[in-house]
């Protein structure tokens, strides 16, 4: 059974007596109430360095039993960050490092329109740098004995126009994948037409949510919320699906593949420019 409100209020408390955290920000499907029963349950703890993982660890052992651990900051990736992966009772809880002057930092360029997709392991098309902002935006703060998350998540409540139309502007990169991905048909080679088209349509997904002002956090499901979209391309990830279906030695196939890939690109970016007016 997930842990109750209370509970998950009564932990992020605890959790704001440890050296550098700052404050605890409820996060994925629980905090959108999108949550089913097996859903984890996911705790942002923001800090500031020196985080101090030894008084983390111990109040992990606390709450979820003798075989529970965190990370040291960083053990998961430079984007990830780290924390623990935790059983209290039977449901899982994941508790997720995040540097809060990073994550300052990274809204601050979002403001200026300037954005990365970052390598991160687990993260095929790579993390971008505006999640963070995302998190915050769609979280839901538990525990903030400063009022610092507060402030900033009401910042971030507003998608940045320039961070919008540069998502947009980039949807060169996906016109630019339909040409790299014709390259590999006479060579019958499958792999790499996959992931080009694996690349464009996470682009298009990207320029269609920036164009909506919506905040895109995670590639699980984000064909399926881009084609949710008020005015994105009709059956947006029927076609995406579609066009991955195709993917297999045939040349013919491929070609179609790519075809409707670039018909998407077509149309998606039609759809942001009449979004963005």
């Amino acid at each position: 059974m997930a842990l109750t409100d209370a509970a998950l209020t009564e932990m992020a408390q605890r959790l704001v007596t440890v050296p550098g955290v700052v404050g605890v920000v409820l996060g994925g499907s629980r905090a959108r109430q999108t949550h089913s029963p097996e859903s984890d349950t996911d705790l942002g703890l923001y800090y500031r360095a020196p985080l101090d993982t030894g008084r983390l660890g111990e109040l992990a052992v606390a709450v979820a039993g003798e075989k529970a651990r965190v990370t040291a900051v960083g053990e998961w990736g430079p984007w990830v960050d780290g924390g623990g992966w935790l059983r209290i009772g039977d449901h899982p809880v994941d508790w997720i490092y995040r540097d809060l002057d990073r994550v300052l930092r990274c809204w601050d360029e979002a403001e200026q329109g300037r954005y990365a997709f970052h390598a991160q392991g687990g993260h095929p098309l790579g993390v971008p740098d505006f999640a963070y902002a995302g998190e915050l935006a769609l979280g839901r703060v538990l525990a903030d004995p400063t009022g610092e998350l507060a402030a900033l998540r009401r910042r971030v409540q507003v998608y940045p126009r320039p961070l919008a139309e540069a998502l947009v502007a980039g949807l060169w990169e996906a016109d630019f994948l339909v040409g790299l991905a014709r390259k590999g048909v006479p060579r019958f080679d499958t792999s790499y037409v996959a992931g080009c088209l694996f690349r464009l349509v996470g682009v298009l997904a990207h320029a269609l949510h920036g164009a909506a002002g919506q905040w895109l956090i995670n590639e699980k499901g984000a064909m399926a919320a881009a084609g949710r979209l008020p005015g994105a391309p009709a059956k947006f990830q029927e076609r995406v699906d579609a066009a991955f279906s195709a993917v297999n030695n045939d040349p013919l196939h491929l070609t179609l593949a790519i075809d409707i890939a670039a018909d998407l690109v077509l149309e998606t970016t039609e759809a942001c420019a009449m979004m963005l007016r």
